[in-house]
């Protein structure tokens, strides 16, 4: 299966069948150029503006933005109630961590997520390949905390989001503290990661920085 990255939040999940699953759309004024794509499915993990453009999405796709089971296209969704911040949302509101399992390949998108994992999401959450874990700060986890929950799931690959570009004015970290946290990384000259479940037995703690389109 594919992973590709559009910028900030936003990714789009492809199976060997080719069922597409969008991430966190965003609108324009986030500063990435949004994509012009069709998908089967759009989740999103909160109702703010760089997460929620759904319009932008084609192909009138089934959407996804409460916690719950889901199956749809041959692909089971699972989302669990997070937070936006450390104090259980009372600054930035509800946050929802979607699991994706595709071809045999958990994906971890924890959304705009704004503190450690309680052990009851961790059980949720179950085994993670590849996560896809916000470490900008500011409004989300930082390089340490990213670092954290980074531990507390134990994943094959992770693909850090949500972090400063050029494209971005938002008063968020470039991905360079939480490398640095977690003890380098590799950058990719290309916005997408394949991934099957028989590469994923031979990785170990891998982190892989995408270029945005």
């Amino acid at each position: 299966m594919k992973i590709r990255w559009f910028g900030h939040a936003c990714f789009m999940l492809e199976s060997v069948a080719g069922t597409k699953i969008v991430t966190d759309p965003f609108d324009g004024s986030v500063g990435y150029k949004v994509p012009k794509v069709e998908a089967d499915v759009v989740t999103v993990s909160h109702d703010h503006y760089d997460h929620n453009y759904v319009e932008a999405v084609h192909g009138d796709p089934t959407i996804i933005k409460a916690p719950g089971e889901y199956i749809t296209c041959g692909v089971s969704i699972k989302g669990i109630s997070a937070f936006h911040d450390e104090a259980k949302g009372a600054k930035r509101g509800q946050n929802i961590i979607f699991v994706y399992e595709i071809d045999g390949v958990r994906i971890c998108h924890v959304g705009d997520l704004g503190h450690l994992l309680s052990k009851s999401q961790i059980e949720e959450i179950g085994r993670v390949d590849v996560l896809l874990i916000p470490v900008g700060g500011t409004f989300t986890l930082d390089a340490e905390g990213a670092l954290a929950v980074k531990d507390q799931l134990s994943p094959k690959i992770t693909v850090p989001m949500h972090f400063k570009t050029p494209a971005v004015s938002m008063p968020i970290d470039p991905v360079d503290k939480f490398l640095d946290k977690v003890g380098g990384g590799e950058f990719l000259d290309s916005n997408t990661l394949e991934v099957t479940a028989d590469d994923l037995k031979g990785e170990v703690n891998r982190v892989v920085v995408l270029k945005y389109e």
